[in-house]
């Protein structure tokens, strides 16, 4: 048996210049982190003694033999691409809920894939998993999905991200003190909205508008180079970051009118007027996490306000690891 743990992540900035369409023209960049909130991918052998080859049990359970058969993608994709032959139970749990904005499916195919290398006796890097997650999911499923979520299940951390013109993707930590460290995790909330969404669907739709958009994107980028700013300086307010996150949210909303929604608009007012100073809705938009940027006093006027979701409290955390290695 083979169990691999890979986090969720949360985007704080730069998000919609992680697609490839984008970044091979103008470059890129994000900021964020894969948080201790986590995907469970358990790999073991099956047996030959049934009427099935494979095993895969995540919302659905799949009984198949032929790979061809899976109607899951990325375990159809992934075990294609890495030649499997042998039969094997494939099982998946998750701390969140997925179609929420975490970068779930991506944290879901990092994961297969580094207990896929472990079970075939491979200890994979950080970047040949998130270079091989990428192609899984944008070449060969063929999903409208960036590069970023990927990036932070395999790596780990609080990370700036560069993405190059000529494809390459530069990982860099943001070096801050702990105790800045912490205050950040101490303002950010994560707020589920209680509906989910196909992220593909709305990234598409941002996709075929990005020509149109460029000045929006232009900005989301540069408000990378000004929030790594503000987390690297000791003397600049960290409140600073959710006033950012205020502006980069207005802005986000404007790539797709599916990013955001009435009800989604009114939850966000109604923690700024409990003293929010910024947030946004993770991932595509549409539905899922809302991340809400308040001081720790405001805290708790914040929860109060918005009692009627379920709150979560995240500390940033490292990345996909192989937890139990019993081949």
């Amino acid at each position: 048996m083979i169990i691999s743990r890979t986090p969720f992540r949360v985007s704080l900035f730069g998000g919609g210049t992680d697609f490839p369409q984008w970044y091979r023209k103008h470059g890129g960049a994000v900021i964020g982190g894969a948080i201790d909130k986590y995907c469970y991918i358990n790999v073991r052998p099956l047996p030959p003694f049934f009427e099935h080859k494979h095993r895969i049990v995540y919302s659905a359970i799949e009984l198949v033999k032929e790979i061809g058969e899976i109607r899951h993608p990325s375990v159809r994709a992934v075990l294609s691409e890495m030649g499997i032959t042998e039969g094997l139970e494939i099982h998946h749990d998750g701390d969140l809920p997925a179609r929420s904005g975490l970068g779930s499916s991506s944290s879901f195919t990092v994961g297969l894939l580094n207990a896929l290398y472990a079970y075939r006796g491979h200890m994979a890097t950080k970047r040949e998993l998130a270079e091989t997650a990428i192609h899984i999911e944008q070449n060969v499923i063929g999903e409208s999905v960036g590069s970023q979520d990927q990036v932070w299940a395999a790596y780990g951390g609080l990370n700036r991200i560069d993405f190059r013109t000529d494809g390459g993707i530069d990982v860099n930590p943001l070096i801050i003190t702990p105790e800045r460290r912490a205050e950040l995790e101490d303002s950010l909330t994560l707020y589920f909205t209680g509906f989910s969404r196909i992220a593909s669907d709305i990234e598409k739709d941002k996709i075929q508008n990005l020509s149109q958009r460029k000045t929006q994107l232009h900005t989301l980028r540069a408000m990378v180079d000004e929030a790594a700013a503000i987390l690297g300086s000791p003397t600049q307010p960290l409140d600073q970051l959710g006033q950012l996150l205020n502006e980069g949210w207005m802005l986000k909303r404007e790539l797709s009118p599916a990013v955001s929604n009435g009800k989604i608009d009114e939850l966000y007012e109604a923690a700024m007027s409990a003293g929010a100073l910024g947030g946004k809705l993770l991932g595509a938009g549409g539905g899922g996490f809302l991340l809400v940027y308040a001081p720790p006093a405001a805290q708790a006027r914040v929860r109060e306000r918005l009692k009627n979701l379920i709150a979560v409290n995240f500390r940033f955390d490292g990345g996909s690891k192989i937890v139990v290695y019993e081949p």
